[in-house]
């Protein structure tokens, strides 16, 4: 497939397909007669991974270290593992800040809805009509 086309299926744009081969993220695509890219479809599984690898925060540089495993091929699958294991650590860790956060974010978020129903509970049941203010006094007569 064409770099136009590896664009739309992967939702990567041509600059970081090319930057993504040219810094060994991907392997070099076969060129055609017209010296343009031509990608095997088998690309999409591995740039579907390496979009996972980014979005749970793995460093560009872990990510050449695995991809150079991956390209070294077998006998590497202990240290590809082991890398991968030490980032699953690390996303769970985050994964657990987070959790906290959103305890924290709720916790917040109900003491204002709670805050907003008290209001409003309180201005249904005052009754209707001229309103005193709080501590007023009553004008006197003379």
């Amino acid at each position: 497939m064409k770099i136009g086309e590896l664009v739309q299926r992967s939702g990567l744009s041509a600059y970081t397909i090319r930057y993504y081969e040219r810094i060994g993220l991907l392997p070099h695509a076969d060129r055609d007669r017209s010296s343009r890219r031509d990608y095997d479809a088998s690309i999409l599984v591995w740039i579907a991974f390496l979009g996972r690898l980014k979005t749970t925060g793995m460093p560009i540089r872990e990510m050449l270290r695995y991809a150079a495993l991956r390209e070294q091929g077998a006998g590497t699958e202990t240290e590809r593992r082991q890398l991968l294991e030490t980032h699953r650590e690390r996303v769970r860790v985050h994964v657990a800040e987070l959790n906290a956060c959103l305890l924290i974010l709720d916790s917040k978020i109900g003491g204002y809805a709670d805050a907003e129903k008290r209001i409003k509970d309180y201005d249904t049941a005052l009754p209707r009509g001229r309103r005193e203010p709080v501590g007023a006094r009553k004008a006197r007569t003379r």
